[in-house]
């Protein structure tokens, strides 16, 4: 029988059984490859699309963690934020500013987490 407790969710998570958090890697991979677009600009509209719906702090975490890898410098995802605000509002990007600090942050306290080992029957 499997335990369903939390600590055995973040033992789980933190050995690498994350089968929803590989689905959609799987699905923004598949994404990117056929949007035919270059990763600079692949990632810059998936952050205005972020922004567009007001996505949650993980959203942004899993864009930005992209764009570190691909090493798209900062200021050209503050263009795009200044580029949409006229459209989505300045209440939504400040939003979403808040919501990738939280993302970024709580990315940072989860990395400092000491995961507790599985309990035994």
């Amino acid at each position: 029988m499997t335990q369903t407790t939390p600590d055995n969710a973040l033992g789980r998570i933190a050995a690498g059984e994350a089968p929803v958090l590989e689905t959609l890697l799987e699905m923004n991979l598949d994404a990117a490859e056929r949007s035919g677009l270059d990763s600079e600009t692949y990632l810059l509209v998936r952050l205005a699309a972020l922004v567009a719906m007001d996505a949650a702090p993980a959203s942004y975490l899993m864009t930005l963690g992209a764009a570190a890898d691909t090493g798209l410098p900062v200021e050209r995802m503050q263009a795009v934020l200044i580029a949409i605000a006229p459209v989505v509002g300045s209440a939504r990007v400040t939003a979403a500013a808040g919501a990738i600090v939280r993302g970024v942050l709580g990315a940072e306290a989860f990395a400092q987490t000491v995961v507790p080992e599985p309990r035994t029957p």
